[in-house]
C-alpha cells in the first residue's frame, strides 16, 4: 500500500489529562507541610509506557496501539524500528506521525536497525530532534520520578561499539556511577535474551554486565515482534532472583507478529499474536508492569517487584531487607 494511504488523516484530540491536577495537589501539600516540591515529586509514582517495532503504512497495528496511548498518561518509550521499512523522513511523516506521532512531545525514543536503513538514521534523528540524543551516538539518559532511565543504542557500529571499553559502555558506567539511585531501567532495540526468531544478542552482554554491577532493575527491548517477560538474570542468562535484571521484549507496537522458536531459560510469559503496549508504574522503591492488548485481544501480563540494591557490592555486603527483590515477584498471567 502506498505511503499516501494516510493522506488527509485528521488527528483525533486526545482525552483531557488529569496529571496536571496531581501536580497542583502536590504543590499545595508540599507548601502546607513544608516539604520540598522536588523531593515530593520524586516520591510519586510515574508511568512509562510504550513498545517497539511500530509503524508502517501497510499495517494498521500501530493505529490500534496508538489508540491505547491516547488513554494513558505518562512518558512514552519506543524500542526501535519506529517506522518501516527504512526510517526515511517521508515514512516518519506519513506512517509514524499520524499515529504514535500524536504523542511525540512526551516520547523518549530508542533507534532500531530499520531506523538506520536511512544513512546515519537521519530520518529518526531529524524527526525526534533533541529527544533522541546526540545523532552521532544515539544513547542518552534521563530521570523519571525516583528512577534513572538509560537509553542505549544497540546498533553497535554507528554507536561506536557496545563491547567492554567502547565509548558507549564507558559512558554507561560513568553515568550509572553518577546516578547511584535505588531504581534503574534501561532500554534499547536488540534483546540480550529472546525466544523469538532473532534470538538473544551477544553484543549486548557488556552493556548488561555494566547495568548488573550497578544493580539495575529492568531492561526493555524489541526486535522480535512478540511479547516476552524473563525472570531476573545475570549477564549470561543465569537466574538471579536477588540482583538479576528483569527483561521485557515488547516488539508489539504494530508492525507484524513473529512465532517463537526454542523457549529460552527463565522465560516466564509470552505472546506471539497480540499487539499492545507495556505500561510500567515506577515508584520510589518498586515497580509494577501491565501488558495492555489492543481491542479484540485478551492476552495480558501483570505483576510487581521491588528494586534491587544500588550495586552488586551493596547486595553482597548485607542481607536483603523485607520487601527487596530477594523476595518473589507478584504477577498474574491471562
Amino acid at each position: 500500500m502506498p505511503l499516501s494511504r494516510r493522506a488527509g488523516y485528521q488527528r483525533p484530540q486526545p482525552p483531557r489529562r488529569l496529571a496536571r491536577w496531581g501536580v497542583a495537589v502536590t504543590v499545595v501539600i508540599s507548601a502546607l507541610f513544608g516539604l520540598p516540591v522536588s523531593a515530593r515529586m520524586q516520591s510519586l509514582p510515574v508511568v512509562l509506557v510504550g513498545a517497539g517495532d511500530i509503524a508502517a503504512c501497510d499495517s494498521s497495528g500501530d493505529e490500534a496501539t496508538a489508540a491505547l496511548l491516547d488513554a494513558i498518561d505518562g512518558t512514552v518509550f519506543t524500542l526501535g524500528d519506529n517506522v518501516y521499512n527504512s526510517g526515511t523522513r517521508r515514512e516518519f511523516a506519513e506512517c509514524y506521525d499520524p499515529t504514535w506521532g500524536r504523542h511525540k512531545g512526551r516520547t523518549r525514543p530508542a533507534p532500531g536497525n530499520h531506523d538506520y536503513g536511512t544513512a546515519k538514521a537521519s530520518g529518526y534523528f531529524g524527526y525526534f530532534g533533541e529527544a533522541a540524543g546526540d545523532p552521532g551516538t544515539g544513547y542518552y539518559a534521563y530521570d523519571l520520578g525516583a528512577w534513572h532511565i538509560v537509553v542505549i543504542n544497540s546498533n553497535c557500529e554507528p554507536a561506536g561499539g557496545c563491547q567492554a571499553g567502547s565509548p558507549q559502555e564507558a559512558w554507561l558506567r560513568a553515568d550509572l556511577a553518577a546516578h547511584p539511585v535505588d531504581c534503574t531501567l534501561a532500554y534499547w532495540h536488540h534483546p540480550r535474551f529472546s525466544s523469538g526468531p532473532h534470538g538473544g544478542t551477544d553484543e549486548m552482554r557488556a552493556i548488561w554486565q555494566a547495568l548488573y554491577e550497578q544493580g539495575a532493575d529492568v531492561v526493555l527491548a524489541g526486535h522480535d515482534h512478540d511479547y516476552e517477560r524473563f525472570a531476573p538474570q545475570d549477564p549470561d542468562g543465569n537466574g538471579d532472583p536477588q540482583r538479576g535484571i528483569r527483561e521485557f521484549v515488547v516488539g508489539t507496537g504494530g508492525r507484524s507478529h513473529y512465532r517463537f522458536g526454542r523457549i529460552q531459560p527463565n522465560s516466564e510469559a509470552r505472546s506471539s499474536d497480540t499487539f499492545g503496549v507495556l505500561k510500567l508504574t515506577l515508584s520510589a522503591a518498586d515497580y509494577a508492569w501491565e501488558f495492555i492488548p489492543v481491542d479484540g485481544k485478551t492476552f495480558t501480563d501483570a505483576g510487581s517487584a521491588a528494586c534491587s540494591p544500588a550495586s552488586v557490592a551493596d547486595a553482597t555486603s548485607a542481607k536483603a531487607p523485607t520487601g527487596t527483590r530477594g523476595l518473589p515477584a507478584n504477577f498474574t498471567l491471562r
